[in-house]
């Protein structure tokens, strides 16, 4: 099949908005947890809405350009981790956990459960991708808190943010699902 290339550019101009759009939503914080991490404004959820609309290849590009938005923003250069550790911060808390926001594209074409339901889901891939650097490159950040075990730190840390910001996500997905769909947009 031969591609359209104004329709490609007109997607990769929308992709583009919604990276934009996804990065000036994350700078509007609800709430800013106590011990780090915070819940935005429906953040993922433009990212989330370019995969649905264009399918995994073209989220997973997205996602990608916003992961690299969300890494240069960290200010992780500035947190004093060695070149090795600082690295694999990246991978981990921001390339992965960010990118696999583009997979939600995996349910382009099936209905409203399905699509809200991988929104839930690359929200909990996130998660994970956090919940995995807790453990092993932030292991220790639980013991000024007084809590000696990394598995519940991170637990309790990347959860205390990422369940809520999760709750919004779906929810504002389903209605913007819904609103799209209506319209035959999505």
């Amino acid at each position: 099949m031969k591609t359209n290339t104004k329709t490609n550019l007109l997607t990769l101009i929308e992709c583009a908005m919604m990276v934009a759009l996804s990065f000036v939503l994350s700078l509007i914080k609800l709430w800013e947890m106590p011990f780090g991490g915070s819940i935005t404004f429906l953040s993922m959820l433009p990212v989330c809405v370019a995969s649905l609309r264009h399918g995994a290849k073209w989220g997973l590009g997205t996602a990608f350009v916003y992961s690299i938005t969300q890494a240069a923003v960290s200010g992780a250069a500035g947190w004093g981790l060695s070149p090795t550790v600082l690295i694999v911060c990246y991978l981990l808390d921001y390339i992965l956990a960010f990118t696999v926001l583009g997979l939600c594209g995996t349910a382009r074409g099936k209905g409203l459960k399905s699509k809200t339901f991988s929104v839930a889901t690359v929200c909990v891939m996130r998660f994970i991708c956090h919940y995995l650097s807790g453990v092993t490159i932030w292991k220790g950040s639980g013991l000024e808190h007084g809590i000696a075990n990394s598995y519940i730190f991170s637990l309790l840390y990347n959860g205390g943010y990422m369940l809520p910001e999760t709750v919004f996500t779906v929810a504002g997905a389903y209605f913007i699902i819904k609103a799209l769909e209506s319209r035959k947009l999505l």
